[in-house]
Parts: structure tokens; C-alpha cells; sequence
């Protein structure tokens, strides 16, 4: 087994809440005085990188910490609402009882991507939750070192720009998807290590030969 360490992003990665979040967009941006997007604007950002995102809406760095924050708690009210997507638990099954240590790293609260995640959760050995926009690479070493694993064994998988551009700050393998936030074509420009199309994807190709990864 070459990949020992798999951690995953949670919004629009392993959890379709992208749905959620654009039913609240206009209220937040309300309270918090950014930009109001249209809907082909909206279209057009998920191309976009983060830093790319914030600056066309007008979202200052200083001020995201503040606007997480309050999406978290909305969010907490919501969580029995929300659905992991169709295959992932399994997939998550498949990959712990691969031997493969699973690891939730994101921007969320930890107890809303436990509560979305139900049973699944019991899959995951590791939470590191409540990263700021651009925390990802800081709590990604930290975990390959408590782990004992080194960078070229482990993989963040995501489903936006920033995840790729984590992984590749901290010295892991990107591992990007197709289902999230920024769409597909713009992932595949950045040449990710591997891009899935469909969670069952993601369980072959960790436990698979990976005939590409270095040996």
C-alpha cells in the first residue's frame, strides 16, 4: 500500500452543501457588505481560485475569518438537512478497513461535519477542523508528522483550487473531484495527481496498484 495517510476536504467534497450555502449567499453578503453575484456570475467563480473569488466579490482577507465563522453557525442549525453523496460512505468503509488513516481537514466546525457525516464518522481517525481560507498547509504537516508518514504517502483530496494548491505547499499528493465547487476542466488545468470523477473512484485507485505513484 503506498497512500497511507487520505485526507479529505468537506464541503463539496465529501458532503454536497454547496446547494445550502448558495441559499444563504445573498443574506451573507447582506450582512457582511460584499458583492451580490448573479447567477452567471456565480457560474464564472467556480473557475476562480479563492483569493480570485474574494477579490471579485470584494471580501477582504481580515474580514473571512468573521464570515466563516457565522456560515458555521448557521449551518450547525441545518446539518440534519445535509447528505454526504450518494456512495461516499461506502467508500469511506472500504478505505478504513483498507488500513488507510482517513483524516477530515477543513474549514467547518467539527461538529457539523460530524454530525453530516452520522455513522461515517466512526470511519475517521482524525478531525482537523476550523482551518482559516489559506490554514489547510499548517494543519496538514502537523498531521503527516503526529502520523509518522511522510508527505509523498499521504493525499488531501479536495474539490477546490486552494486544496490542490495545500497539498502541494505542504508536500502531499493533490487529489482533486469533480462533483464540488470549482468544476472540473478548471481542477484538471492544475494537473492534480488525480482527478476523480465519481466516489467509487477514489476507493480504487488508493487501494488500487497506482502504477504512476513513486515506488
Amino acid at each position: 500500500m503506498r497512500v497511507q495517510l487520505a485526507a479529505f476536504d468537506f464541503d463539496g467534497t465529501l458532503a454536497d452543501t454547496f446547494p445550502w450555502f448558495d441559499s444563504i449567499f445573498d443574506s451573507v453578503a447582506e450582512r457582511y457588505g460584499f458583492r451580490h453575484a448573479t447567477a452567471e456570475e456565480k457560474k464564472m467563480l467556480r473557475t476562480r481560485d479563492a483569493r480570485g473569488i474574494m477579490a471579485f466579490l470584494g471580501i477582504p482577507l481580515w474580514k473571512a475569518p468573521i464570515i466563516l465563522s457565522h456560515v458555521r453557525s448557521r449551518m450547525a442549525a441545518v446539518t440534519p438537512e445535509l447528505l454526504l453523496f450518494d456512495g461516499m460512505a461506502d467508500q469511506l468503509a472500504r478505505l478504513k478497513a483498507g488500513g488507510i488513516h482517513l483524516a477530515v481537514v477543513s474549514s467547518n466546525a467539527e461538529n457539523n461535519v460530524r454530525q453530516v457525516l452520522g455513522s461515517a464518522a466512526d470511519c475517521i481517525d482524525t478531525f482537523a477542523c476550523g482551518a482559516d481560507v489559506f490554514g489547510k498547509p499548517a494543519k496538514l504537516k502537523r498531521l503527516a508528522r503526529d502520523n509518522g508518514i511522510a508527505g509523498d504517502r499521504a493525499i488531501l483530496i479536495g474539490d477546490e483550487l486552494r486544496d490542490i494548491a495545500a497539498a502541494r505547499a505542504s508536500g502531499w499528493l493533490a487529489g482533486a473531484v469533480a462533483w464540488g465547487y470549482n468544476d472540473g476542466d478548471t481542477l484538471a488545468a492544475e494537473s492534480p495527481d488525480r482527478l476523480f470523477t465519481k466516489p467509487q473512484e477514489m476507493g480504487d485507485w488508493l487501494l488500487g496498484d497506482k502504477a504512476d505513484l513513486p515506488p
